[in-house]
């Protein structure tokens, strides 16, 4: 008798082609363009208010672009 899984990476008879999950290396979105304030208050999940993105300038300003690499996986 056969213990042998379903493959993950296929969907299933009644999961939608887009309910798969994204792979990891497909999730890191810097290539090399500059990152904006708006740009950060969405990786950290917050709304776009002005505070957020007063909070956005003040850490790209401390810390770069490397404050987005910090947000994301």
């Amino acid at each position: 008798m056969s213990t042998s899984q379903p493959d993950a990476s296929r969907p299933s008879g009644g999961r939608a082609q887009d309910d798969r999950a994204t792979p990891d290396a497909l999730l890191h979105t810097r290539n090399g363009t500059d990152v904006s304030p708006e740009d950060l208050v969405l990786a950290a999940g917050r709304d776009l208010t002005e505070p957020n993105l007063e909070w956005a300038r003040r850490k790209l300003a401390d810390e770069g672009p490397a404050a987005l690499d910090k947000l994301l996986p």
